[in-house]
């Protein structure tokens, strides 16, 4: 079936973003103070650096939330101290059928916590889960896509979760998403979303949290640890990656278009059809008519393509990626391990992946008749 990909801004509506997130660091920041690197410490009163605070208050801003916190551990750690902070072990959350982020999966294993199944691609299977499940005290979803088969509107389902049981706390996982969709959860209406910084191309390791105030002052309270705040430089670092995020990912997202239309035109004969999903970022799965997807990969790697990611989108990633598909996709259509390829150009334009995926299916090819 074709999926149902999530809408990614375009150049336009990017350079918008990036000119609203300049404005709220000019709410905040002197020009003078916006060139200070940042301080360090746990700061009397504050229990973390001033500088870092100061980021807090600019993505807030920007995200029209309440309050904003960063965490160490880029966004599975932003999930982990959101849900911890929303619920005590053995309590239980709404979660969709389809398979779980593996990482995702860890927390509700270490947690403890109890997920309630619920089809988010069916509104009346979901209005009847709202109201059966009293118990439940979170509502969870991951914004971008889990499997093939995800169709749900995330905007809709936060509607349709709020007219039934208002009070349930919105957990979005915006991993993959945020700063690349015109919209993220907050910005829907929920109540909290979660992302990381690496994936848009901040400094590794961290998470952002922005949504209500009270839970937000729980994470910052119990992150009283001098190792684990994060200081005013890497916030820094961060707020000055997040200016640059919107419009580098427009540009990759029209050469995620422009791969998908030329390999559908059969540029390269080998394959059958790609298509573009949300299996974590936006990229284009190619689907092989034979099982030399491994093959493929392995030999992409010579020719300039990254063959792993690093962060998704990260700062360290600049030459396409040529990869598996992910894991999730894999757990519903286990075939792909076979002939599935996950791609995507990063900084690079189109023809260069193309150039890639020719030499190296024509490598296998050569090899293959030399036997």
């Amino acid at each position: 079936m074709s999926p149902k990909i999530l809408g990614t801004m375009d150049l336009e509506q990017a350079k918008d973003k990036q000119f609203q997130l300049t404005t709220a660091i000019a709410k905040e920041f002197s020009g003078r103070a916006f060139f200070n690197q940042g301080d360090l410490g746990v700061v009397p009163g504050k229990g973390r650096p001033v500088q870092t605070e100061k980021v807090e208050r600019v993505l807030s801003h920007f995200f029209k939330t309440e309050n904003c916190a960063l965490v160490r551990g880029a966004g599975t750690a932003a999930i982990r101290v959101t849900l911890s902070a929303l619920l005590a072990p053995g309590e239980s959350l709404f979660m969709h059928t389809s398979p779980i982020y593996k990482t995702t999966q860890e927390t509700i294993r270490m947690m403890g916590l109890v997920p309630i199944r619920a089809n988010y691609n069916d509104s009346e299977a979901l209005r009847e889960a709202l109201v059966r499940h009293s118990e439940c005290k979170v509502f969870y979803v991951q914004h971008s896509r889990q499997t093939l088969e995800d169709v749900y509107d995330l905007g809709s389902l936060i509607q349709l979760v709020k007219s039934i049981r208002p009070e349930l706390p919105i957990v979005v996982d915006d991993n993959y998403t945020a700063l690349k969709v015109p919209q993220t959860g907050v910005e829907l209406g929920a109540t909290y979303s979660c992302f990381s910084g690496f994936k848009l191309l901040g400094p590794p390791g961290i998470g952002i949290v922005v949504g209500d105030r009270s839970v937000i002052r729980t994470i910052h309270e119990r992150n009283y640890s001098g190792g684990g705040q994060v200081q005013g430089y890497e916030a820094m670092e961060l707020l000055r990656a997040l200016v640059s995020a919107p419009v580098m990912i427009a540009v990759q997202n029209e050469q995620i278009d422009r791969l998908h239309e030329r390999l559908n035109q059969g540029v390269i004969p080998e394959v059958k059809k790609a298509y573009i999903t949300n299996s974590q970022s936006k990229n284009v799965i190619v689907e092989l008519k034979t099982p030399i997807a491994q093959k493929v990969i392995e030999a992409s790697e010579k020719y300039g393509a990254a063959v792993y990611p690093v962060g998704a989108e990260s700062r360290f990633e600049v030459l396409p990626m040529i990869y598996r598909v992910s894991g999730s996709f894999l757990d519903a259509n286990p075939a792909l391990l076979k002939t599935g390829l996950r791609i995507n150009p990063m900084r690079s334009g189109a023809e260069l992946v193309i150039d890639i995926l020719t030499k190296a299916i024509a490598e296998i090819t050569h090899s293959n008749e030399g036997k």
